[in-house]
């Protein structure tokens, strides 16, 4: 086993196939994908399954990853320190559900990240792919919320996928609307209030659950009931439509503008915001200071953090 051979493995996930993998290494197609195959055979293991629509990870595939990926940055930190080597580019990824704490800590890692090189990527997602990406290892960091509606459903789903799930606050329900909304004047509002309005939520795709919705009390009936994919989309309804959304009251007025409001919902829920991991893997230097940020920006709402 060599550290290219590494890189290769790490590189064909990245690319999304072995063809796209073999041009951004200069290599050709058969001798990468030999290299894998002796790879293979060396470990005793499958990395990739082989179908008809191209290379899968298998599940010792995933983990192998995951422990590619830390010798590989280990091995960096090596050069960088003793042969004066120009750093690695770094590659980061994040899946988060429709949150605007999530995108403003992203945007603050960019800012503070001292690299000459980087390729950061941000996923809004839905609730299972979100869960998929992490598992696939397509992004490092979830950040997804369990309340007690859904915390059976997706902490088995969790377990299942190699995941583990950290808690980083708690929040309250709250709704999100326009200034405009009658509703935004109220002190606290309660479900019965919310009837007279349409109600906008996320789109779940084809694992359409209860379960999976981003937001609180998925199972109440609304008579107006709108479904997006897109968080720019959802707060123009909420504006033109007089519309609201449940979500954790967290707002950004840097990203959402100052015509919308946040109203403490009644409830019995509470949000139990966090983030999915591999189990077996510790985090990277770049996911531990998103997560930083992330603390840093949750605090200044002065909410405390787990």
């Amino acid at each position: 086993m060599t550290l290219q051979q590494l890189k290769y493995i790490i590189q064909i996930v990245e690319s999304g196939s072995m063809n796209a993998a073999a041009a951004k290494l200069y290599i050709s197609q058969p001798s990468l994908s030999n290299a894998v195959k002796e790879l293979e055979k060396e470990m005793g293991i499958h990395i990739f399954l082989r179908t008809n629509k191209g290379l899968l990870l298998s599940e010792e595939g995933e983990k192998f990853l995951g422990y590619a990926r830390q010798v590989i940055e280990q091995a960096d930190l090596l050069e960088q320190q003793y042969k004066g080597t120009t750093p690695r580019r770094r590659v980061f990824s994040v899946s988060t559900q429709h949150y605007a704490f999530a995108v403003n800590a992203f945007v603050n890692l960019i800012k503070t990240y001292d690299a000459s090189e980087y390729e950061f990527t941000l996923r809004e997602s839905q609730t299972y792919e979100i869960i998929e990406d992490v598992k696939q290892l397509r992004s490092e960091l979830g950040i997804i919320y369990l309340s007690n509606f859904n915390e059976k459903v997706l902490t088995k789903l969790i377990k299942e996928s190699g995941l583990s799930f950290h808690l980083l606050f708690k929040a309250y329900p709250h709704i999100f609307v326009s200034t405009q909304n009658p509703l935004s004047k109220l002190k606290q509002v309660t479900l019965e209030d919310l009837t007279p309005y349409p109600c906008l939520s996320y789109e779940q795709g084809t694992v359409n659950s209860f379960y999976f919705s981003e937001e609180l009390h998925s199972t109440v009936y609304h008579p107006k009931s709108i479904v997006v994919s897109d968080r720019a989309t959802l707060f123009n309804l909420l504006i033109g439509l007089n519309g609201y959304t449940i979500s954790s009251g967290i707002l950004s007025e840097d990203l959402n503008g100052g015509n919308i409001v946040s109203v403490p919902l009644i409830s019995d829920e509470i949000m139990r915001i966090g983030y999915i991991k591999q189990s077996h893997l510790g985090l990277s230097p770049v996911s531990t200071e998103y997560l930083n940020e992330l603390k840093q920006y949750i605090r200044s709402y002065n909410i405390a953090i787990n």
